[in-house]
């Protein structure tokens, strides 16, 4: 048994109360055991010193491409669907296994070393089996799954796959990796989206959820151009044929819903359709502003992600929540979108996106032990007497304030140093595996 005793830190449980206090955290193996002030436990196998530091759960990002991570820098000034077809279906059919995997790690050494403890993970059409293991032997939580893509005329051969063996290798990567790691890994059937799916496909797709209760993770209505093909092609706005087709259900995670009309927004409340918000991603493929504070009035589940490092070109939780702060305001006021909404889009909704508020998301007896410890002792954090700490974390910090990340009761990152990833082997590795994809694709280079 492994233990861990956090003694004296500013708390923020994100609990039903949202108690915040100064005190102590005790953790046994991948769980917290207790949580109280001046707790005592000599036979602690490592105690940490959390005086004048912050406790927050830690981070959970809903939409991620950790496959396309040394995309970054590859996919600048597009709008979507010249970003997919001019530059990241091209890379993406470039990958091998060996780039896949090191993608994969530079992707989760950002992740954790910004506070990120649990991501929901979109990989590409092979290899994915790399990607999962980068997931096994890194630490952090996870659900991911291989893109599914059936269809579409102007995708590169090397992604182009069959209905049955994309719904196979799926099956077969969730017999393999489904709750492996003690449960920290989990998967998710992940149609890319409606564009490059047959209905056949997706219906199958449905059906495997419901038997399986496993969550489906996809893209929907990110931008105007997308909308008019699939309305083209089905008759329906993108909602409305998933819920046609059976797959709007409270396992559905739809990652942008930018374009969302007032039936959409209904059959979301009314299915408990799961919507993750992508701020830097929407801005920087100029695909528009979702209505979230409409969205959190109709109380629909709404989390955040960074989506992947070629849209937002980092992956960095603080600069998401500040982003999502921040671009309402001037359309529906100063308090649309407050610094507690969305530290509660990036902890306690993450998890209820997942399914897994039971398990993560808060600081809570019998809990999973992931947590994220902050040192706001900067000049850009400072004032700190009578701020709250919360707007002090949404609105002034940067992931150089994490100091530790603790997943599964595991410490992966210690005073910045990253314990379970070899940072200059991923970046020496990421460098030479690029190099390898763009030798691949003559016209990108």
């Amino acid at each position: 048994m492994s233990s861990i005793l956090i003694k004296n830190a500013e708390i923020i449980t994100m609990n039903a109360k949202r108690d915040q206090f100064i005190g102590d955290i005790y953790i046994e193996d991948d769980t917290i055991k207790d949580l109280g002030k001046d707790l005592v436990y000599p036979r602690a196998e490592k105690v940490i010193d959390a005086t004048g530091r912050v406790v927050v759960p830690g981070f959970i990002q809903t939409h991620i491409h950790l496959c396309q991570t040394i995309f970054r820098g590859k996919g600048d000034d597009l709008e979507l669907m010249d970003w997919l077809k001019k530059r990241i279906w091209p890379l993406e059919a470039a990958h091998d296994e060996e780039s896949i995997y090191y993608s994969a790690l530079l992707g989760i050494g950002e992740l954790l070393q910004s506070g990120t403890t649990t991501i929901v993970d979109m990989e590409t059409v092979h290899h994915t089996d790399k990607a999962f293991q980068a997931i096994a032997d890194s630490g952090i939580r996870a659900m991911s799954g291989k893109v599914m893509m059936d269809k579409g005329a102007e995708v590169p051969k090397p992604l182009q796959e069959t209905t049955e063996a994309s719904l196979q290798e799926s099956a077969d990567l969730m017999a393999k990796w489904d709750h492996a790691e003690n449960g920290r890994i989990r998967y998710a059937y992940s149609p890319r989206f409606v564009i490059s799916c047959t209905e056949t496909l997706l219906r199958e797709t449905a059906k495997l959820s419901k038997k399986h209760r496993t969550a489906v993770h996809t893209h929907a209505s990110e931008n105007t151009g997308e909308i008019e093909i699939v309305e083209a092609e089905t008759g329906m706005r993108n909602v409305e044929y998933l819920e046609h087709i059976g797959l709007a259900s409270e396992r559905l995670i739809l990652a942008h819903c930018v374009w969302l009309s007032e039936n959409e927004k209904k059959l979301i409340q009314k299915r408990q359709v799961k919507v993750t918000h992508c701020p830097g991603s929407n801005m920087k493929l100029a695909s528009g502003t979702a209505e979230i504070p409409q969205l959190l009035s109709a109380h629909t589940c709404v989390s955040l992600g960074a989506d992947g490092a070629p849209c937002n070109n980092n992956l960095d939780m603080l600069n998401e929540m500040r982003m999502a702060a921040l671009i309402h305001k001037p359309q529906h006021g100063p308090t649309a979108m407050d610094a507690r909404t969305v530290f509660e889009m990036a902890t306690i909704g993450g998890a209820k996106a997942m399914g897994m508020e039971d398990t993560i998301g808060s600081i809570e007896i019998g809990k999973k032990a992931d947590l994220a410890v902050f040192q706001l002792t900067d000049f850009h954090t400072y004032p700190a007497y009578d701020t709250d700490t919360i707007s002090r974390i949404v609105y002034s910090a940067t992931r150089a304030d994490v100091e530790t990340t603790i997943v599964d009761g595991k410490v992966l990152m210690e005073n910045r140093l990253m314990k379970s990833v070899d940072k200059p082997l991923v970046l020496s590795e990421a460098d030479r595996s690029i190099k390898r994809l763009l030798k691949r694709i003559p016209a990108l280079v």
